[in-house]
């Protein structure tokens, strides 16, 4: 018979981590949020200086409400900064502002991860709404059929495979981020390594995300094998 117990640990496991890191992301942040960044500069005064000096100028900056909430919108052209970030003066807003803008940086020269990963969005969307149900069905139909869990096992692979399609997005994006604020001085020696390391532990909840994802498709991929063995 083949054990699933193995792969159910490491979901478990991975759960346990990723809350651990959210835990240490927004420790830092709250950290680093408390520093005031010596340029004085603003989240948004940032981000408008950096697609300014990447000659991009059909993409705002706006603010929107809550914490970590920050993101880059390709559908409208718009950097969300949350309130916070907007309005603070921090490295921890100048490493999220600059973040974000990495993104629209992306956006503008057609980097080709993000390309790709932009073109998966449309199909997870779809598959989103009913993947779980059809894993459901599955593990409840495994004494007749095989099929259902099948079908919900390579739905699943896709949201994996987006998952580690974002890890390069991410880590170039924070790379494009950390090379701009210090070659345009926004930061010191010091508010750099702040900003790094803010940087980080937000790449970090990523990997955590895209383990956890191969980790459940191979639990249910190990309880497809073992039925499949029994029969």
């Amino acid at each position: 018979m083949y054990s699933t117990s193995p792969i159910y640990l490491v979901v478990i496991g991975a759960m346990i981590v990723s809350w651990l890191i959210q835990w240490r992301l927004r420790s830092k942040f709250a950290k680093y949020a408390q520093i005031g960044l010596k340029s004085g500069l603003t989240g948004r005064q940032i981000a408008e200086l950096m697609l300014a000096d990447h000659g991009i100028t059909d993409v705002k900056v706006i603010s929107t409400e809550g914490r970590l909430s920050d993101h880059y919108n390709p559908a409208d052209k718009t950097v969300n900064l949350s309130e916070s970030v907007y309005a603070e003066r921090s490295a921890a807003a100048a490493a999220v502002a600059a973040h974000e803008c990495g993104h629209a940086v992306q956006h503008a020269t057609a980097y080709s991860m993000l390309q790709f990963r932009s073109a998966m969005v449309p199909a997870l969307s779809a598959v989103s709404r009913f993947m779980p149900f059809i894993l459901l069905a599955g593990v409840l139909m495994l004494r007749t059929t095989l099929i259902p869990l099948g079908v919900g096992i390579a739905l699943f692979s896709l949201t994996t495979l987006f998952s580690f399609v974002t890890l390069p997005v991410e880590f170039d994006a924070s790379r494009r981020a950390l090379a701009w604020i210090d070659k345009r001085g926004i930061v010191t020696s010091q508010e750099h390594a702040m900003a790094k390391d803010a940087l980080w532990w937000a790449a970090m909840t990523y990997v955590v995300a895209a383990i956890s994802s191969l980790a459940t498709l191979l639990y249910y991929v190990s309880i497809f094998m073992g039925s499949r063995d029994r029969r």
